[in-house]
């Protein structure tokens, strides 16, 4: 038995076309989460697709309801080895967002997996379909290679509400620790920096949404007769997110900001280059923190957006004064920053600016911002197999730039973790025309299987190397 084995058999489960074969009847179910109706399909994906093909690789098997009321489901699953040395915990999401049916292009469809040269088009095959059935086909042939032995414990909690937020999933992994206790977390979701370079991230960033309001008045009044007597609401409003932001886009509230860059998180970031895709938008290098790099300003510091704005009528516009004006905006942060308190801090800044007349409400799901420090033992191991895997030099982004629920892992669970995607920057996840790159795919699957077969040569002395919890408090 050999590593070169393990791949060379994940190489042939892609180019024989049973991977697609696995894909073509996963996306085929329709496992909408936003959409109430679904929750009989989502529990169909745990009992009749996942659940069969776990057991047969020696998984014992638990679908469990919600604990939050009208919750999608999950399925927790373990296989155990007498003697096993540490345990691993996976992850996947099963769920998908809306397909949008009639937003997507003459000759595709969300449901039926279409191929077009590289891409392999259909709704949820990026966002996570592709990746957790890559994981588990390539957990599979390592088993098989080393006949049924892996030297380690494998822990699989794969939920049905990640579109929606992922609600319950705290509480259940509070509610079963003990059943996934581990010592490592390796998981797949979103993207890889670019489609070319394998890509490992440690965490996400957080997000904190909120709403600004100024409610002047009730209904508008004609801007001939009294403009210059009333206080515009659109105008207050834009003023005062110019207090929170300035003009290039840097956040104006230090207490908004992390505390600092970690040299461990510049170094990290040292030579990743964004962008440059042939969809990818240009860059627009004067915007954003100054003294930071592109990659520095996604993954290693805070941003605020205003992702929706509205005064007046902008369908149907009229000449009058409006009474109220709007804007949705979201805080991406990192680790480090004060975000228990992000409202106080933006109330107290508007406050002493003047906008007293402008309300700070919290708004949507917020996630926490969670990193793994990027000289971890894990770390240094999950590179040096992914390189040689693959050949390439993989990038290492200390957390995403996005946000995923790894505060559950790593904070509720008190894991390390490991995330390698096996997406792309431009594959339209969430939106129409989402798909996958075969090359990309066909790659993963390599890596994946040289990561669980180095979990089993080396992951005893990588475990054995780390600081013991206490050391680290």
């Amino acid at each position: 038995m050999s590593r070169a084995q393990a791949i060379a058999g994940v190489q042939a489960y892609f180019d024989d076309g049973r991977f697609m074969e696995t894909l073509k009847r996963r996306v085929a179910i329709r496992t909408e989460s936003q959409e109430a109706a679904s929750l009989p399909i989502l529990y169909d994906y745990l009992h009749q697709e996942i659940t069969p093909y776990l057991v047969s690789l020696g998984f014992d098997c638990e679908v469990i309801d919600n604990p939050l009321p009208g919750g999608s489901p999950f399925l927790i699953a373990e296989r155990i080895e007498e003697g096993a040395a540490f345990t691993l915990l996976t992850y996947g999401h099963g769920d998908v967002v809306r397909g949008y049916d009639n937003q997507w292009r003459a000759g595709l469809s969300p449901w039926e997996i279409v191929v077009e040269g590289e891409r392999w088009y259909g709704r949820g095959i990026a966002d996570n379909k592709a990746q957790h059935t890559i994981n588990l086909a390539a957990l599979e042939e390592v088993m098989k290679v080393r006949g049924g032995k892996l030297g380690y414990n494998v822990k699989l909690i794969l939920e049905m509400g990640e579109e929606t937020g992922s609600p319950g999933l705290n509480e259940v992994c509070r509610q079963y620790a003990q059943r996934l206790k581990a010592d490592l977390f390796i998981a797949s979701d979103g993207p890889r920096v670019n489609a070319p370079t394998p890509t490992m991230f440690l965490g996400s960033r957080g997000g904190c949404n909120f709403d600004l309001t100024c409610h002047l008045r009730d209904g508008g009044h004609h801007s001939g007769n009294w403009g210059g007597l009333l206080r515009n609401p659109g105008v207050r409003l834009a003023n005062a997110i110019a207090c929170l932001v300035d003009e290039r886009g840097a956040i104006r509230v230090p207490a908004l900001l992390p505390e600092s860059l970690p040299n461990s998180v510049r170094k990290a970031l040292a030579n990743v280059k964004l962008g440059g895709g042939p969809t990818d938008p240009e860059i627009d290098a004067d915007w954003g923190e100054p003294d930071l790099t592109p990659a520095e300003r996604v993954f290693g510091w805070n941003t605020l957006e205003v992702l929706a704005f509205k005064t007046g009528n902008p369908e149907a516009p009229v000449n009058a004064i409006p009474g109220r004006a709007t804007a949705h905006c979201q805080i991406r942060f990192v680790v480090g920053s004060d975000d228990a308190h992000f409202i106080e801090h933006i109330r107290a800044h508007l406050d002493e600016h003047g906008y007293d007349d402008v309300q700070v409400t919290l708004s949507g799901v917020q996630f926490s911002a969670t990193r793994l420090d990027p000289d971890d033992e894990w770390v240094r191991w999950g590179l040096a197999s992914l390189q040689e895997s693959t050949g390439k030099t993989p990038t290492l982004l200390p957390n995403l730039g996005g946000s995923l629920p790894n505060d559950v892992f790593s904070e509720t669970l008190g894991l390390p973790t490991l995330w390698v995607p096996h997406s792309y920057p431009a594959c339209s996840q969430h939106a129409p025309n989402e798909h996958i790159l075969a090359s990309v795919s066909r790659e993963s699957l390599q890596l994946m299987a040289g990561l669980f077969w180095d979990l089993a040569e080396q992951g005893r002395d990588v475990l054995a190397r780390r600081p013991s919890p206490t050391e680290n408090q």
